[in-house]
């Protein structure tokens, strides 16, 4: 099979790799269908990255189910499922608890699309293992475009979970939202859906700034911080600075989340941020825990996650097109199933 590489930055190219073989019953078998960039993936492309090149990239798709373990009983071959990001068993004490990115049954932060915690290969191939099927793969639910979720893996799921459970606890809240990519795009749909009374979309980007407007977010190119105008600030642009622009515009005991690769380091406004009561959260998410509840919403019809798919392309363009800047680009291949014997 093959598996796209990257090996030089703004470069990537298939490499062939061994089939992937059922190694226990537990285990599955994936080929992606719809599969696309992360916004880091962006920045790895960039040259921003701390791995050094090669390894397999790509960590969000939908993928058709090849093949099971004679122990799998959630999923069948040609079955739809989301594939998440993270390698997680389901029965350790973290993933028990919903910690799914720090499965204590694999290396530490064992991945899809980075050879962190071992090598587990990338989500652009032509063939994925997943070690623990019914733990890890999701169906999909019937009804909805697997291109429009192909995200599902991470930045749909993850930008659920960065505004919904704070928007129960805290309904009506106010919403800043400083971004460059998908994530940013995605908060503001599911923010207006679970009834945030106001969001703020901040990022230089026209066209990324129509796509918000269209999901009822006001907009600016960019702005000072605005003190005590958020009770929800939501960062995804890797900069420091603008981590600190979020922080300071929040009300008291006000909730940051940052979703933002900080490859490069800065300064916070601590002292701002002790004054105010400031919740700062910066983590890499547990998205298999949110995954259901974010297809759920996605189902529902009061989002529409397909707007901010920016490209639909063959999967044979990957190498030439990836590289390409993009904002979220999904690569497709084979998604209508085959048809049924007999």
């Amino acid at each position: 099979m093959r598996e796209l590489t990257y090996v030089a930055r703004r470069t990537v190219e298939w490499r062939e790799a061994p089939d992937p073989e059922i190694r226990s019953g537990q285990e599955a078998i994936v080929a992606p269908v719809a599969a696309t960039s992360c916004d880091v993936d962006s920045s790895i492309l960039a040259g921003h990255g701390f791995i050094d090149p090669p390894f397999a990239l790509g960590h969000e798709c939908v993928a058709r189910v090849a093949d099971i373990g004679d122990r799998v009983t959630t999923v069948a071959p040609g079955d739809l499922v989301v594939v998440p990001w993270s390698i997680n068993c389901g029965t350790c004490a973290p993933c028990r608890s919903g910690l799914t990115a720090h499965c204590a049954s694999v290396p530490h932060m064992a991945m899809y699309g980075a050879p962190i915690g071992g090598s587990w290969g990338g989500l652009f191939s032509d063939l994925v293992r997943v070690p623990y099927a019914d733990s890890m793969l999701v169906p999909l639910p019937t009804g909805l475009d697997p291109v429009a979720m192909a995200s599902a893996s991470d930045n749909w799921s993850l930008s659920w979970r960065l505004v919904a459970p704070h928007l129960k606890a805290r309904p009506g809240a106010r919403v800043l939202v400083v971004a460059r990519g998908s994530i940013g795009l995605y908060v503001c749909d599911i923010a207006r859906a679970l009834g945030a009374s106001d969001v703020l979309y901040v990022d230089p980007d026209a066209e990324h700034r129509n796509i918000a407007e269209g999901f009822g977010a006001r907009t600016a190119e960019m702005t000072e911080p605005i003190p005590h105008g958020f009770d929800i600030a939501v960062e995804a642009t890797g900069r420091v600075d603008q981590l600190a622009l979020a922080v300071r515009s929040l009300a008291p005991e006000g909730i940051c989340e940052s979703a933002g690769n900080h490859f490069r380091p800065g300064e916070l406004p601590l002292l701002d941020m002790y004054l105010t009561g400031v919740t700062l959260r910066i983590a890499r998410d547990n998205v298999r825990a949110h995954i259901p509840d974010a297809l759920d919403l996605a189902a529902s019809g009061n989002v529409d996650p397909a707007r901010v798919v920016s490209h639909v392309l063959d999967w044979e363009q990957l190498p030439e097109a990836l590289p390409d800047k993009r904002l979220k680009p999904v690569f497709v291949r084979d998604i209508t199933p085959p048809p049924a014997s007999g």
